[in-house]
């Protein structure tokens, strides 16, 4: 088949047919007597182009180049290429090349316990425990239980058995740190607490008693002179409060002894806005900052007497005690509590 630029023939370019034979040139053909083969009409014209699937089942492999002097395509190669899509293919495939590695993988690594970021505001280190026998504690019994409406007062509602300020009663009776109990109550329970702790197994504390005043504080302040003036700390609790664990009471009166005051607390859970008097939001508060404060709260008494003292020359108002010991810019440490510790309200 002649050549594209239309020489005719005269470059010896020859295509090659799908069933066209590649043959071997005989020795009539060659050397200087050979005679050229004129092209036949057919001949002059290109080929039509292949599919690329017909392409590759081609038995000869057309390895084309273009003549630098001429312009046209000439012939370097003509070299049977194996079928690789028959059982008959010999050929051995050519290796594929190997496959970039995958890119590392990103691993959490969980971090040590001293590095791990915390919400919790505890200390770097544990304070050491409080000794034996240097809390009072004052239990705060005296409430009206006006909010949930019942005729008796909801300490004393009962709670798997006994009534309800019993169980807080029992919590701090059984602790060694304990060298007294004052209750804070009306006369008239008196008895119902004796009797309770006289019933309890091993040693116990001394009860002691208070008067309940009209506020919160005022029943506070009556219990704080009624305790022993040799302890080294008091715990306000209120016992409403009637599972609080032992164990979340100690790490708060060890916080207490270090600092000076400190309240069990728990992080807030719901999101809590400030609200304008026309009840529009005024502003959303950040609520990982937000601590919901529970009780005991352990303060020295020295404190809480200078917080009193502070309390009736200011005319504050305060619904729980530590608030005092804030308003002498003295620090407070919110010990993390259990959201177990729930107030019956």
């Amino acid at each position: 088949m002649g050549c594209r630029a239309g020489c005719g023939g005269g470059c010896q370019v020859r295509w090659l047919g799908a069933d066209e034979k590649t043959q071997e040139p005989s020795a009539s053909d060659s050397g200087p007597t050979a005679r050229s083969r004129a092209p036949l009409p057919h001949e002059s014209r290109p080929p039509p182009a292949l599919p690329q699937a017909a392409a590759d089942r081609v038995g000869a492999t057309r390895v084309l180049d273009t003549h630098p002097s001429l312009g046209c395509w000439t012939q370097t190669s003509e070299r049977p290429q194996p079928d690789t899509h028959t059982q008959h293919n010999t050929a051995r495939p050519a290796s594929p090349s190997p496959a970039p590695p995958p890119p590392p993988t990103a691993r959490r690594t969980r971090l040590p316990p001293s590095s791990r970021p915390s919400a919790t505001p505890a200390a770097a280190a544990q304070p050491p425990p409080v000794p034996p026998a240097s809390v009072a504690v004052i239990l705060l019994a005296g409430g009206s239980g006006k909010r949930m409406g019942a005729p008796t007062p909801k300490q004393y509602l009962p709670l798997a058995g006994r009534p309800m300020a019993l169980h807080s009663l029992a919590a701090f009776a059984g602790m060694a740190e304990v060298a007294q109990i004052v209750v804070v109550c009306d006369p008239a329970y008196r008895p119902l607490f004796a009797d309770a702790l006289a019933a309890l197994p091993g040693p116990t504390p001394p009860l002691a008693w208070a008067l309940p005043g009209a506020e919160r504080q005022d029943s506070v302040c009556a219990g704080l002179a009624a305790a022993d003036p040799a302890a080294s700390l008091v715990a306000v609790h209120d016992s409403a409060r009637p599972v609080v664990s032992p164990a979340d009471v100690r790490r708060c009166l060890a916080d207490g002894a270090a600092v000076g005051a400190a309240v069990l607390g728990v992080p807030v859970k719901p999101t809590i806005k400030e609200v304008n008097d026309d009840g529009t939001v005024a502003r959303t508060l950040e609520r990982a900052r937000l601590w919901e404060v529970q009780t005991p709260q352990v303060i020295r008494p020295a404190l809480l007497r200078a917080g009193f003292e502070a309390a009736a020359a200011g005319g504050w108002a305060v619904t729980d005690d530590v608030s005092l010991i804030e308003g002498l810019g003295l620090p407070v440490r919110v010990t993390p509590g259990s959201y177990t510790n729930i107030k019956v309200r």
